[in-house]
């Protein structure tokens, strides 16, 4: 079961989603974790740990991005436990890539866990990677 909380803080994931792909790393930055263990399994295969890293990796990413035509994201199942809490799902993108003539879509499957930090829920683990075509 999600609570309120829980719920209005997944919409704060939704529009740092956003803002990332628009090139904007600041409202991710504020709903993600700065303390560790933080660590982030990427699409394209990588390991990133340590929050410091993880906050760099972000920044670095969101500044490739210029803009998405679309980003949903598909809900499979989330869910909060005492301090911790989890979205699994789908995330559907075309995006804007600096450097690339023409949009590319991401689709990916995503697992995002995250933690109570001082009473607000933080980003602490989010692995994703390419949907395969069902």
């Amino acid at each position: 079961m999600t609570d309120e909380i829980f719920s209005a803080y997944l919409g704060r994931r939704k529009t740092a989603s956003d803002a990332f792909l628009a090139g904007d790393v600041g409202p991710l930055h504020e709903v993600s974790t700065h303390c560790d263990p933080a660590t982030i399994l990427g699409p394209g295969g990588t390991v990133v740990t340590g929050a410091d890293a993880v906050n760099t990796a972000n920044a670095d990413g969101s500044a490739h991005m210029a803009g998405a035509e679309r980003n949903d994201l598909e809900t499979l199942h989330s869910g909060e436990e005492g301090d911790l809490a989890w979205w699994v799902g789908v995330q559907r993108s075309v995006v804007s890539v600096t450097g690339q003539d023409a949009a590319v879509p991401m689709d990916l499957r995503v697992t995002e866990l995250y933690r109570r930090e001082d009473g607000s829920w933080k980003l602490f683990h989010r692995h994703a990677d390419p949907l395969k075509d069902s």
